[in-house]
C-alpha cells in the first residue's frame, strides 16, 4: 500500500511539473511594425528625400547656367588672348623698326636725308608715328589687364562649377539613403500591409469632373492624365514624375515654360491667395519650399506625392501651404 502511495505521489508530481511548464508564458517573439508608425516614419524619409531631391533640382539649374556662363567667357578669354596677341605682334615691330633706324632722332634723320626739305616737311608724320607707337604699348597694356580680368572670371566660374558638382553628388547620396531606409522599413511589413501603404492603382482612382478650358485647362488635363504613375526622383515623364516634373510638364502642354524645381516655380507666374484659387494654379508647400501640386478646383491637387505612392489627388491643405502662383 506504502508503494502504491509513493507511486501516485510521484505521478501527480510529474503531472503538476508538466502542466507547470505548460502554464509558463512563452518568450514574446519578435513584435511586428506597427503599421502607423512605420506609414510616418516613411513619409518623414519620403519627405527628407523629396527635400534633397528639389535642392537637387534647383543646384541643376544653377549648373546648367554656370556652365553656359563658363563656356562664354572660356570663348571671350580666348578672343582676348588672341587680340592680346595681336597687339604684342605690333609692338614687337615697333620695336624692331626703331633699332632698324626708324627711331634715329630728327637731327640724325635731316643730316642723313638726301632731301633735308623734304623730311622736315614730313616731320608732322614722324610725330604721328611716335604717337602710334605710345598707342600701342596703351593697348597692349589695356588688353593685358583685360585678359586678367577674364582669366580669374573664368577660375571663378570653374571653381563655382566644382563646387555646384559636389553638392549635387551630396543631395543624391542624401536622397538615395532616404530612400533605401524607407523601402527597408516597408520592407519589414507583410505584403498585404505594404500593399495597403503603397496604395490603390490607376483603376481605383475615380477623377474628378473638372470644368476648365484654356491654357489652364491643358495643364490639369495632363496632369489628371498622369494619375496612377510612378513617382521617382528627378523625372519629368512620360510614365513617372517628381512633384515639380508633373507640374512643369503639365505647363508645357499650355505652352508656358517652367524650371523643374518647385522653388524656382514659386517666382514663376502671380501670386495668389489660396481663397482665390482656381484650377491650373500651383500651390507649394513647406519651408523652405520643397513639394509644388495644381490645384484641380474643389479644394483640391493632383501632385506626385512620394514613391510609396502614384500620382494622386489630395486635399489641397493635406501639407502645409508655403505660397501659390498663377503660370502664364
Amino acid at each position: 500500500m506504502l508503494h502504491g502511495r509513493k507511486r501516485l505521489v510521484s505521478a501527480l508530481t510529474a503531472v503538476s511539473a508538466v502542466l507547470a511548464v505548460g502554464l509558463v508564458p512563452a518568450a514574446p517573439s519578435a513584435a511586428a511594425p506597427d503599421v502607423a508608425d512605420v506609414q510616418e516614419r516613411v513619409d518623414t524619409l519620403y519627405h527628407q528625400a523629396e527635400q534633397a531631391s528639389e535642392r537637387y533640382n534647383a543646384v541643376r539649374i544653377e549648373l546648367r547656367e554656370l556652365t553656359g556662363e563658363l563656356d562664354s567667357l572660356e570663348s571671350d578669354e580666348r578672343r582676348q588672348r588672341a587680340a592680346l596677341e595681336a597687339v604684342r605682334d605690333q609692338v614687337q615691330d615697333s620695336v624692331v623698326r626703331q633699332y632698324a633706324g626708324e627711331g634715329i632722332s630728327t637731327v640724325g634723320q635731316v643730316v642723313v636725308a638726301d632731301d633735308p626739305r623734304t623730311f622736315l616737311g614730313r616731320l608732322s608724320t614722324m610725330a604721328s608715328f611716335n604717337d602710334v607707337q605710345a598707342e600701342l604699348l596703351e593697348d597692349y597694356s589695356t588688353e593685358l589687364a583685360a585678359l586678367e580680368l577674364r582669366a580669374d572670371a573664368v577660375g571663378d566660374r570653374a571653381a563655382r562649377v566644382a563646387a555646384l558638382e559636389e553638392r549635387l553628388a551630396e543631395e543624391k547620396s542624401t536622397i538615395d539613403a532616404k530612400v533605401e531606409e524607407a523601402e527597408e522599413l516597408l520592407a519589414r511589413l507583410e505584403a498585404e500591409e505594404r500593399e495597403r501603404l503603397v496604395g490603390a492603382s490607376r483603376s481605383e482612382v475615380r477623377l474628378p469632373d473638372v470644368a476648365v478650358s484654356g491654357r489652364a485647362g491643358a495643364a490639369v488635363q495632363y496632369a489628371l492624365a498622369q494619375v496612377g504613375d510612378a513617382y521617382v526622383y528627378g523625372a519629368a515623364g512620360p510614365d513617372a514624375f517628381d512633384c515639380s516634373g508633373l507640374t512643369m510638364m503639365a505647363w508645357a502642354q499650355a505652352g508656358v515654360a517652367l524650371p523643374h524645381s518647385s522653388s524656382a516655380q514659386a517666382s514663376m507666374g502671380a501670386p495668389v491667395s489660396i481663397s482665390d484659387l482656381q484650377p491650373g494654379d500651383l500651390v507649394f508647400y513647406y519651408s523652405p519650399i520643397s513639394h509644388v501640386g495644381i490645384y484641380i478646383g474643389g479644394g483640391q491637387i493632383v501632385h506626385a506625392a512620394n514613391p510609396s505612392k502614384p500620382v494622386n489627388v489630395a486635399p489641397v491643405g493635406s501639407m502645409p501651404i508655403t505660397s501659390a502662383v498663377r503660370p502664364g
